[in-house]
Order: C-alpha cells, then sequence, then structure tokens
C-alpha cells in the first residue's frame, strides 16, 4: 500500500485549488469514512470466523491436553474452520483493499491471510502433529528422504528414462511426500478413516501397488540389486502387517499405484511445465482429479486444456485451490495454467522438497 507525503507547503498550494466545503456537512479530519453495507458483512464475517477458528483451536488443546477421547475425524472441523477463515479475509480484502497486510512466513498471498494470526496456524500444525502422529507399531526409515528419491528413481529407470529423467521422478517423488504428509513419514489422517501412512493411500490403492511393484520388480533384480535387496528387507519386515505402516512399502506402493505409469511420460512434462513446482503439481493433480489429469496430458494442449465439471471442480476445492473466498468458489471452470497457478498452498511444500533433494545429493 503506497502511502502519499505532503509537505506543508503542497497542502497550502492545495488549498488554493480546493473548492469551499460546507464545514457542517464534512466529516471530522482523521474520522474514517463509513463502511458501505458490503464492507460491512465483510468485516463482520471475518471477525466470527477468526472466533470460530480460536474456539475449535482451544477445544482441540484443551482435548488433547487433558487425554479426553477426541471426535471421528478431530482434524476435520479444525480444517473447515481454517478454510473458512481464509475465504472470509479474502472476500474482506476484496471489499477493503486496505486490509491486505505485510507478507507472511508462510509464503500464502497477503490478501488471503493476515500475517497477525500466523501463531494460529502454528498452533493449528502442531495440532494436526499430534492427532496424526503415526501408530506405535509403525516402522519408520532413518533415511525417509533418500528412500523416497531412490524409489522414484529406480521405478523411473526400470521404466525406461535415462539418468536425468529419474532424477526428475525421484524429485517429482518427493514432491508427493511432502504434498501429502509435510514430509511426516507413517502418519494417519485426522481428517479421513481410509487414508493413511507415507504417501496417504487407501488399502484397495495400497494393494494396486503392491500387485504393479512385484510385477516391476523382475525386471529391475539384476539392473538394481542393492534397492532390491532392501526391498526384500523392508517386506520381510511388514510381514502380514498393513504395507501402509511401513514408510518404504507405503511409499513403494502409492507411486506405483497411481504415478508410476506415467513417469514415462516425464519428458513430455518437463517440455511443457519447465518449471520442477509445477511438474510437481501436475503429479499432485493426478491424486486429486486423475482423469482430467491424464486428459489433458493426452490432448497435447495442457496448460489450455479446461475443465467445467462441478464435480471436479469441487474436487479442487476440496484441496484448497479455488477454495478462498466468493470470486473463487464462483468458478465454474479452469483452464490447468490457472489450477496450477492456484495451487499456491503446495508452493512451500515443493521448495522444501527441492531443498531435500539437494540434501540427498550432497550424501
Amino acid at each position: 500500500m503506497k502511502i502519499r507525503c505532503y509537505t506543508k507547503a503542497s497542502l497550502a498550494l492545495a488549498t488554493l485549488f480546493m473548492a469551499p466545503v460546507n464545514v457542517s456537512m464534512a466529516p471530522a479530519m482523521g474520522q474514517p469514512a463509513a463502511l458501505t453495507t458490503k464492507q460491512s458483512n465483510a468485516r463482520d464475517t471475518y471477525t466470527h470466523s477468526l472466533s470460530n477458528f480460536k474456539s475449535i483451536l482451544n477445544e482441540r488443546r484443551s482435548e488433547i491436553d487433558s487425554n479426553r477421547r477426541l471426535p471421528n475425524l478431530p482434524g476435520q472441523a479444525l480444517y473447515l474452520a481454517r478454510i473458512d477463515l481464509m475465504s472470509a479475509y479474502k472476500d474482506l480484502t476484496d471489499a477493503l483493499p486496505s486490509k491486505i497486510g505485510r507478507p507472511n512466513k508462510f509464503g500464502i498471498p497477503p490478501e488471503y491471510f493476515d500475517a497477525d494470526i500466523e501463531p494460529l496456524v502454528d498452533e493449528y500444525g502442531k495440532l494436526f502433529d499430534l492427532m496424526e502422529a503415526p501408530p506405535a507399531n509403525a516402522q519408520n526409515s532413518a533415511t525417509p528422504f533418500k528412500d523416497v528419491f531412490d524409489l522414484g528413481v529406480a521405478i523411473a529407470r526400470a521404466k525406461g528414462l535415462d539418468a536425468t529423467q529419474a532424477e526428475a521422478a525421484g524429485r517429482i517423488s518427493l514432491g508427493l511426500f511432502f504434498a501429502e504428509t509435510n514430509g511426516k513419514q507413517n502418519v494417519g489422517n485426522a481428517r479421513s478413516n481410509t487414508y493413511k501412512g507415507s504417501l496417504q493411500t487407501g488399502p484397495d490403492e495400497d494393494r494396486n501397488g503392491r500387485r504393479k511393484w512385484e510385477a516391476l520388480k523382475k525386471s529391475m533384480i539384476t539392473s538394481d540389486p542393492e534397492l532390491i535387496a532392501r526391498d526384500d528387507r523392508e517386506e520381510a519386515r511388514i510381514g502380514d502387517m498393513d504395507h501402509r505402516l511401513n514408510h518404504w512399502t507405503a511409499v513403494r506402493d502409492g507411486l506405483m499405484n497411481a504415478h508410476a505409469d506415467l513417469f514415462r511420460e516425464i519428458p513430455a512434462i518437463v517440455k511443457t511445465l519447465p518449471s520442477p513446482i509445477d511438474q510437481m503439481k501436475f503429479f499432485e493433480l493426478i491424486q486429486i482429479i486423475p482423469t482430467p489429469t491424464r486428459s489433458a496430458l493426452r490432448s497435447g494442449h495442457l496448460t489450455d486444456y479446461r475443465v467445467s465439471d462441478r464435480v471436479i471442480m469441487r474436487h479442487l476445492r476440496n484441496n484448497s485451490i479455488f477454495a478462498f473466498g466468493q470470486a473463487d468458489r464462483r468458478r465454474t471452470s479452469a483452464s490447468f495454467r490457472e489450477i496450477l497457478d492456484a495451487m499456491w498452498l503446495f508452493n512451500r511444500k515443493f521448495e522444501r522438497a527441492i531443498s531435500k533433494v539437494e540434501e540427498v545429493r550432497a550424501r
């Protein structure tokens, strides 16, 4: 926001050209202009949404600290309250642009988020960490980021990609790990009873990924014996337990279920989307809206491909895309370029994934 600075001389000069003002009708100096009904309603809605968000945060914190039983899907109300809060703030800044404040540490566009509430969102994150803590029998890895990268690279090489293209697959795989779990292994899901693990898959998705892996694994025994030996150890370790409770098998099966078949398309995807973050967003959309994402790729005009199905738009909103404020939520269609640009909440996650790739390389 620009602040205009006037000298006394300039103010005096300005008064020479001002029409006479009826003093009885003019607002007092320094008194803010009255809000319109729309502006007042937007302010009141944001105030209410902020109060509701604080209330649910306090409720969950109290339940956890006192060891009370949490409700089913304890994160859902919190998540919806955060979405509602950001939506209300976007409507407020649309009505009163002067409310757009300073940048925030989360990298959220300032028109969607008041930096003054950063501590509340920090608390939100801490509560989700507690509610989604891995179960006691989960099998962690000492090298979780390297595992994800190595599996992505190995699967891509087995699919016929060269070293450079396979490295892109490893980087994309790490992006998916951060998109789904913020880089935390073996987590639960406070918003779903179906999805869990390092790549947040459901039981059917995990089984499908395991079947595909067994078929691919046979071709890798000679070419990548070290990785296959690691896989054999992890298979023996998890045994008959849910494979989503072991970081290695959860990532492996998740990648094989939804993404490995598209690894062959990485050269074309990289050519169309040269930004590594856009590449990660594309593969995340395979998680969210798989059918139109594949159709967009096959069309030959990926970024211009447009979706207008109401169910698809609802899935996007349910994943924090076009979810904030009335203007976004009124959208009835979007091109893939617009969708990728609207996935700004994922940017910070993918930037962290890229930094982890550099760490893995350094080792």
